[in-house]
């Protein structure tokens, strides 16, 4: 299919909201997007200025904008399923609750995992990377226990050439650079503060290096995302295609912190590309019409 998929997320957040408003900016021809959703849901959030098509998923409970049901993530769930039951030429989620999730019985962390399990074949993973501009980073691990977070040499190998690939398939640039974190402070000045870089991430990268991939030896990453900060508000090339960071806070904290609304969540090393906001379902505001949707702008523009 030729059309840009969009699911709404959970019923209770935003997730709606901004799709509406986001395609109402855009305005988008009625042939390039298809939203996987429920039209009783739609209508309770806003009004589509056009007749986009819709592939509608069961809804029957009562929506409660702030409230995570278990029929919320049913629907989350569910959404996702026939999205990738579709394949369409690209996806676009809206933000979904991992607990929603779970109350309907769905063991997730997230809808990266749901998107590999029904999308990936012959061994893909799926991967996130965060896109703001210019300015990416690739996460080697994802939701997990800041303590359960475990990297090793084979892991790094093949991330980062999963990485080369979809550099050059969805960005158009062969031999990309790429900058390496460390995993500890100071990339732990010589095995002083851990060895996870003497052990792991310096192996690793000579048997990159050594395999023709332009990438760094681990360096801090306090510092190293200082100058990515500076490139992204200067709006000047930065010095690398992507950063490699080895968890989640590690990565997202400085991206997010600089380009806010901006940074678009994109799915990696699956035959088909996945986009979402940075955000999350914002339950705080849900129901208030007063959800920014510059991220699902981003989302969608990402994959146009």
């Amino acid at each position: 299919m030729d059309k840009i998929a969009i699911t709404t997320g959970d019923p209770n957040g935003i997730g709606a909201e901004i799709t509406i408003k986001a395609l109402n900016i855009l305005d988008l021809p009625e042939d390039k997007i298809l939203l996987v959703s429920n039209k009783k849901i739609l209508d309770f959030y806003g009004r589509l200025n056009k007749n986009y098509e819709i592939v509608e998923i069961p809804y029957t409970a009562e929506i409660q904008p702030g409230k995570i049901t278990k029929e919320a993530g049913e629907f989350s769930f569910q959404s996702l399923k026939k999205v990738c039951e579709i394949k369409p030429k690209a996806i676009v989620t809206a933000p979904v609750a991992k607990n929603a999730l779970y109350l309907a019985g769905h063991k997730y962390n997230g809808q990266t995992e749901i998107l590999q399990k029904f999308l990936s074949h012959n061994g893909q993973l799926a991967e996130m990377l965060f896109v703001a501009k210019k300015f990416r980073v690739l996460l080697l691990t994802r939701h997990c226990a800041l303590k359960d977070v475990t990297i090793t040499k084979q892991m790094v190998i093949e991330k980062v050439k999963n990485l080369v690939k979809t550099f050059e398939n969805q960005f158009g640039i062969s031999n990309p650079k790429f900058a390496l974190c460390g995993f500890n402070p100071h990339s732990g000045e010589d095995g002083i503060l851990g060895r996870e870089e003497i052990d792991i991430l310096i192996p690793a990268v000579k048997k990159l290096q050594k395999d023709g991939i332009n990438i760094t030896m681990p360096m801090p990453a306090d510092t190293l995302f200082v100058k990515a900060a500076k490139h992204y508000f200067n709006n000047e090339k930065d010095e690398y295609d992507c950063y490699i960071a080895n968890y989640h806070d590690q990565g997202l904290i400085p991206i997010k912190t600089v380009a806010g609304e901006e940074t678009v969540n994109m799915t990696i090393g699956l035959d088909i590309i996945r986009t979402s906001p940075g955000h999350g379902t914002a339950f705080d505001i849900a129901g208030k019409n007063i959800a920014s949707p510059n991220g699902m702008i981003a989302a969608i523009t990402e994959v146009l």
